[in-house]
């Protein structure tokens, strides 16, 4: 703890705030994104292999659940690239200027860490909005009332809610990383 007091001291004023400003992007985006990701990709594990095994699978099924797994692939990405912003800003710590990396370059790894999670928020929301759409078509086309006289996997079901859950906090997951590298740019611009 005084090791860093005493850094901090020895740093330019400008530097320290883009050191705290990475530290705490980093960690708040890492949490953020880890728990929300987290809860998605046991839900999805959880609701896919039901159903892969019904009969009831669609082409806009298949491609929301794959759209809701390349966008988890694409969070894991984001996650590590926030992890990777805290051990930018203790290189950033160095004494010696010469050793720092050039504040360009860190501009440009928290763009790439931005453009990930934009990417991965459009496939979450492609395959959601895929999702809603089967929801929706199954329950407008037939009588709720008729249980037993049809197939019951042409009812809206939980498995179908679970995937869409599990593609909403994806969202919400790319969306806390988004915020976080667009505040750090922000931080990283003065």
């Amino acid at each position: 703890m005084t090791r860093n007091s005493e850094i901090s001291r020895l740093l330019p004023s400008n530097v320290e705030k883009i050191v705290t400003s990475l530290k705490r992007g980093s960690f708040a985006g890492f949490w953020l994104q880890i728990v929300l990701g987290v809860v998605s990709a046991v839900t999805l594990l959880f609701a896919t292999p039901v159903l892969i095994e019904s009969k009831a699978k669609t082409s806009s099924t298949s491609f929301g659940i794959l759209c809701a797994v390349v966008s988890l692939i694409l969070l894991v990405t984001a996650i590590v690239f926030s992890f990777r912003y805290g051990k930018i800003a203790k290189k950033i710590e160095n004494l010696d200027p010469t050793q720092r990396p050039k504040k360009s370059d860190t501009i440009k790894f928290i763009q790439s860490g931005l453009i990930i999670n934009l990417v991965g928020m459009l496939l979450a929301t492609v395959g959601a909005q895929a999702l809603v759409g089967i929801v929706l078509a199954k329950s407008l086309a037939r009588p709720q009332i008729a249980v037993g006289l049809t197939n019951p996997t042409d009812f809206v079901n939980s498995i179908d809610l679970l995937i869409i859950q599990a593609n909403t906090n994806t969202i919400t997951a790319h969306f806390s990383g988004i915020i976080t590298s667009l505040w750090l740019l922000s931080r990283l611009s003065r």
